[in-house]
């Protein structure tokens, strides 16, 4: 072996010792802004914290017998959780099925909406309301076996 060979080989450790040492160096290292105007460091800025976004909500539904189809029934409660984007779920038990869906508002409107639900056992409900207020409403549910309902929403 050469005196050159020796030479190089024992310059490669020391090289990487080096970056290795001025990597270690920079690593605690972070930039902070100067003003120049002042000379003075820049104050951060405190983060804005940004509303934590609105929980759905739940209305709750009472339907009212509104023919002798329905009589039977009596006063069955439901509930729309509004998922505050024009949309939602409906639930619902009547005569011993239970009743699942959505419920959205009509395009155009804020006010006027429908729900639908299907049964476990093979029926559907279809209800069509009118809110009042942002928290109370009303209007009719038929199922498919013909009964009606006066719905009334919100307490």
């Amino acid at each position: 072996m050469d005196v050159l060979t020796v030479v190089r080989s024992s310059r490669r450790p020391l090289a990487a010792a080096g970056i290795v040492a001025v990597v270690a160096a920079l690593a605690g290292c972070y930039v902070v802004p100067i003003d120049p105007r002042t000379g003075q460091a820049v104050p951060t800025q405190t983060p804005v914290a940004l509303p934590a976004p609105a929980a759905p909500l739940v209305f709750t539904a009472r339907l009212y017998p509104a023919n002798d189809l329905a009589s039977g029934f009596g006063v069955v409660h439901a509930s729309v959780t509004n998922d505050l984007q024009g949309r939602g779920t409906f639930n619902t038990v009547i005569g011993g099925e239970s009743f699942s869906g959505e419920a959205t508002r009509k395009a155009g409107s804020s006010r006027e909406g429908l729900a639908n639900g299907a049964g476990n056992r093979g029926g559907y409900i279809t209800c069509a309301y009118t809110m009042n207020s942002a928290t109370m409403g009303s209007g009719t549910c038929r199922l498919s076996s013909g009964a009606l309902f006066s719905m009334h929403v919100g307490s």
